[in-house]
């Protein structure tokens, strides 16, 4: 009998000794934590497109939370309007000693940068650029006209301009804000265009380059003249070796020179004319539905180069002045 209460005054010790190590009487009970709720919004602009819904959560930054305007889930005293309660912080630290970043925009994770320079700090700024990329799951479009570039080392600023998405050669060409859809990428060159404008990519662009440069180069996927010949003509072309062994002779986005060979008959100098070329291609394919490419080429129009070849640090800042993406190098 003596050895089994001192058996069970044991195990109440042992238990004792459990109950003190995990809390004991400061131990508090487990309290459910609700979900954090999250709003969704868009905003239908001119032509009534509807644009990227934007979440509404609070985004963090480094060991830092920050509340967007309209978020329900930052705390009890904010109202997202920066009046009263729990103010909205103004910079954050970017890990480079000297540079602070804004807070962070509502397209974070939504559009990425390149995280490279190429050519920084070209003496050609024609040749100096970044790249942007919206994820395929963006959601929706995202209008990237006002938004920034800005160099951490420099100071350095640029506002992305509005752009032509269809332009013409030999005409003033109307402008809008650049749209990019998901999935969509932008090049953003320093420099001056050599067309005179920002524009989107199309099955007919590469044409430009025979007689402008463009870094990076354009793409060479147009038509080739030998399929436009058969298609265009306008009388059986296998009656005029001649024309088919000239179109033959053509690269593709190569724009075709008549003077080059004196024995092409009229009918085939008219077809060249009218078609081998940028706007005899527009013309001839702007309804392809391989039309349109998915690449923007916007130039920021600086005479000198925007980037350092060292040690800069690379900011995409939102319409709002937020921060979209980053990178250093």
């Amino acid at each position: 009998m003596e050895h089994d209460a001192w058996f069970f005054i044991g195990i109440f010790v042992f238990i004792f000794i459990i109950w003190i190590a995990t809390g004991g009487p400061l131990r508090s009970p487990e309290v459910n934590v609700p979900a954090v709720p999250t709003l969704t919004g868009s905003s239908t602009l001119a032509g009534g497109a509807t644009y990227l819904q934007l979440p509404r959560a609070p985004y963090g930054v480094g060991n830092q939370d920050v509340c967007l305007p309209g978020s329900t889930s930052c705390g009890s005293g904010y109202d997202g309007s920066g009046g009263s309660g729990v103010a909205e912080p103004t910079t954050f630290p970017s890990g480079v000693p000297g540079v602070t970043f804004s807070p962070p925009s509502p397209y974070r994770n939504i559009v990425s940068l390149s995280n490279y320079v190429s050519n920084a700090s070209s003496s050609d700024p024609r040749n100096e650029y970044v790249q942007i990329h919206v994820a395929q799951n963006a959601g929706g479009p995202v209008d990237i006209t006002k938004w920034v570039l800005q160099s951490g080392a420099t100071g350095n600023a640029e506002i992305i301009p509005k752009g032509t998405i269809v332009p013409t050669s030999g005409v003033v060409n109307a402008t809008n804000d650049i749209v990019l859809q998901p999935g969509d990428s932008a090049i953003i060159v320093s420099g001056e265009s050599p067309v005179g404008a920002s524009f989107r990519e199309n099955k007919c662009i590469g044409y430009f380059s025979g007689f402008q440069v463009f870094s990076p180069p354009l793409p060479q996927n147009c038509p080739t003249a030998s399929s436009d010949l058969s298609s265009f003509y306008g009388t059986p072309y296998i009656h005029d070796p001649s024309c088919i062994d000239y179109t033959n002779s053509l690269s593709r986005c190569q724009p075709a020179v008549t003077t080059q060979s004196s024995n092409l008959s009229l009918t085939c100098q008219d077809f060249l004319e009218r078609y081998v070329n940028y706007n005899g291609c527009l013309s001839a394919h702007s309804n392809d539905p391989d039309f349109s490419g998915t690449t923007w080429r916007i130039y920021l129009g600086r005479k000198t180069s925007m980037w350092r070849s060292r040690y800069d640090v690379v900011e995409l800042l939102d319409d709002r002045g937020k921060t979209v993406a980053s990178f250093n190098y």
